[in-house]
Order: structure tokens, then sequence, then C-alpha cells
């Protein structure tokens, strides 16, 4: 349906562009429904709107339509500049920028070139709605030569996926996490949960906890939390069960991956990152967040990350600004964490290795019946000892399977489980090194 209609605008245009006889004498005689894209977009598009959708859109619905633009022009032997548009790496049909877009409105009204810049800045509605955008305008290059791209987004709900939800990749490093477990699966002390059930609590109720007592001229809607401790303690599986608890998606950024590329690009993809979060109400979680660790005088000299200060920045204050939940996690906090960073934080919480009584817990949730009909508390006794995370307990137990598995057996033995102990231990202290070794190599 979209492709018949546009194509008739192209057509029309062209034709009046040059002066030959078409079927309508104006562009805008020629008919445009515009009841499904208000549907799709939960707005009443103007005409000048809904022909910027259908020309974002036809390079994925129906690329031919554009064909018509490759004309060229024979006083030049060369394409139309008025025209527009770029060439894809592999795709050989016509791609839009904003020129392509203003060539179509301004037409009639060279006047109009305005009201096309208007509709790609971030005030309007197709940015502000992650719809569609223009991207990687050359230095120095004109404004309107920028590609005219639609979001992933938008282009799923146009080809009816409801379903769709951005996956990581170098233009969106942010990574969706999901846990199958539940809160009685997470075993920390009660003060700590007794904290968590604070932060559960701004989860539902924040609304109206700011609105009641006219609070929301002093607290700002969003939330920050930080958590620290070592790893395997439980820091990414809470934020997994406060998204699971509240229906909302927990996206999951690596500030080393972000810091350590650096490009021109990074800037925009931190941004699309926050746009997204913003609309669709995400928690975003921050793993290794040391990277951010505030660079003062008395900070710098324990640790010199290497670290572009403008992304650095420009970071933190979109974390400062996000009206939504902020989680950041690090695991090398060192003397007071929460000075290490130029960010308030609501709530800063402590991960602590799990004691012996803790640790006999996990094991006793985690560890199958099956394989402790023998020597229950014996093998128990003997796992509880040995002073690992709940994650590295994770990994005992998978070696432990594998190992029965192999082997036939339906009862777990000490030998099987000391062994199993003894390379965990072994990969523990390798990782402890490699992370001390990187902390070493940055202190002067």
């Amino acid at each position: 349906m979209f492709d018949s209609i546009f194509s008739e605008i192209i057509q029309t245009a062209l034709s009046l562009y040059f002066g030959q006889e078409g079927h309508y004498k104006s562009l805008r005689e020629v008919p445009l429904d515009g009841k499904e894209l208000s549907a799709l977009t939960g707005q009443d598009p103007d005409w000048e709107e809904i022909i910027v959708l259908l020309l974002a859109l036809m390079p994925h619905l129906n690329p031919q339509t554009l064909d018509l633009f490759f004309i060229l022009n024979k006083n030049l032997d060369r394409p139309y500049t008025e025209f527009g548009g770029w060439k894809g790496s592999s795709h050989k049909g016509f791609l839009p920028t904003g020129e392509t877009a203003a060539f179509l409105l301004s037409l009639e009204d060279p006047q109009n070139r305005l009201r096309v810049m208007q509709l790609f800045g971030k005030e309007h509605w197709f940015y502000r709605q992650n719809i569609l955008h223009l991207e990687e305008q050359g230095k120095g290059e004109p404004f309107l030569s920028g590609k005219l791209c639609v979001s992933e987004e938008f282009l799923a709900k146009v080809l009816k996926n409801k379903n769709y939800k951005p996956d990581y990749s170098t233009d969106f490093p942010a990574k969706l996490i999901t846990t199958p477990l539940d809160w009685n699966d997470l075993i920390v002390t009660p003060s700590l949960m007794t904290e968590l059930e604070n932060i559960s609590g701004w989860l539902c109720h924040a609304q109206e906890i700011r609105s009641r007592w006219n609070l929301d001229k002093y607290i700002k809607p969003g939330y920050r939390c930080l958590f620290y401790g070592p790893p395997g303690t439980g820091k990414t599986l809470t934020a997994s069960l406060l998204g699971k608890q509240h229906g909302m998606d927990v996206y999951r950024i690596d500030v080393s991956l972000i810091t350590a590329a650096c490009t021109a690009e990074t800037e925009k993809n931190i941004a699309r990152i926050f746009d997204f979060a913003e609309q669709k109400n995400w928690i975003l979680f921050f793993d290794k967040a040391d990277k951010l660790m505030e660079m003062n005088s008395e900070y710098a000299l324990q640790n010199r990350w290497e670290i572009n200060q403008e992304i650095r920045s420009y970071l933190l204050q979109r974390i400062e600004d996000f009206p939504g939940m902020i989680i950041m996690a690090i695991t090398h906090p060192k003397d007071n964490p929460v000075k290490a960073f130029s960010t308030n934080f609501q709530s800063v919480l402590y991960f602590p290795m799990p004691d012996q009584d803790t640790r006999l817990s996990l094991w006793k949730q985690m560890i199958p019946d099956d394989w402790l009909q023998e020597n229950r508390e014996e093998l128990l006794r003997t796992a509880a000892e040995a002073e690992i995370s709940g994650g590295c307990i994770v990994n005992v137990i998978r070696r432990c399977a594998l190992a029965l598995y192999k082997t036939g057996e339906k009862q777990l033995t000490s030998d099987i489980l000391l062994q199993a102990l003894s390379i965990e231990n072994q990969s523990s202290a390798f990782n402890s090194e490699k992370s001390n070794s990187k902390l070493s190599d940055q202190t002067p």
C-alpha cells in the first residue's frame, strides 16, 4: 500500500520539476491516507510528516520505488544535486538523505526547507519517539546531507513485529539481561535485602510519593544506585530481579567497552541508549563502572584510567540527568567508592563475599538433592568451607555436573567436589591476579 502511494508521489514530483504533463498539477493533490501511519506512531502526521515517513521506509519496503532518482543531469553528466541520496556498501538502490526530503517538500515552496530542518530536530516527535533521524553528516557538510534512517524499532512496528527489542551492536552497546531466578534465589544479608526492598518500593511508588507532598520540586524523578563488591556476589542478579519484579527491561552497558572505543561515534551511541531508555522506561545497569571513577588529584595518584575525558564527562552528565533507574556496579573500590564519582547516589549498597553460613545456604539451594543422598552433611560442610562467591559456586556445580555426566555416576563424591573446588580456586586466583595487574599498571 505504502509503495504504490509513494511511487505516485515521486512520479508527480519529477513531472512537475521537469515541466512534464502528469496526472496532478500539484504534489499535494496526490491522495495520501495517514491513518495507518497515525496508528503506528500515535500521532496525527501532517502532509510533510507523511512524505518523510514514507521516504524513510521505501528502501526497506520497496526500494525500486526510489530508482527514478537515479536520473542523470545531462548538462553535467552527473546525478542531480537537489535529489540528494547516498550509496550503501552493498545495497545498489537509491538511499535517501535529508536533501531528498527537502526536494519533495520544497518543490512548490522553497521556503519549506526550513520546515524540513525542523522535522529532523530533537524537539520533533520523529526524534523523541525514535522513529527516524538524520545521521553522519561529514565534517563541514550541510545538515540535510545526512542519511535519512528509519529506526529498527519503528520498522519492526511497520512489519508487525510487536516483540522487537534492540540487541547489542557497535551502534547500540547495550544488551538486554534477564533471569529465570526469583527473589527467593537471592541470598544476601538482611540489611542488604531491606535496602533492596526500599529501592523496589521507590520503583513502584515514585510518582505518587513525589506528588503527594509536593516533593517533585525538590526530588528529581531519577534514581541512581551504586552496587559494589567482589565479582559473583549478586550485583547483576539483583539488577535483573528488580527489572523482572516491576516489568522493566534491564539493559547492561559494559563501561570498559564504551570507554575503550572513544571513536567519533561513541557519543552518538551513548545518546542512542539513553534516548531509547527514557522512552521505554528501562533500568540501565552499568557494569564495570570502575572506569568512570572521578579522576581528582587524590584518586588519580592511585588510578590512571586511560579514558577519553570528553566521552566520560558526557556519559556522567547523561547519568545525572536520566529520569529513570540507573545502577552502577564496581568490583574494585578504592577507599570510599562514592567519592570516586562526580554523580550523587540515592543508594549505595555493598555486596560482600558470603560468610560460611551464607555459603552453606547457597549450596543447599543450588545443588541438586539427587546428588546428596549419601554423605549429605559432610559434602555440604566441605563445600561451604571454601571461601568463594555465589558466582563461583555456580561454576563449581557446573564442573561437578559435567564430571557426573561423563562418568555416569549419580552421586556426588568428595573427590569430584574437591577437584572442582581446586580448579575454581585456580581460576579465581588467575582472574584476581589479572585484575590486580591492570590496576598496578596504572599506578605510578
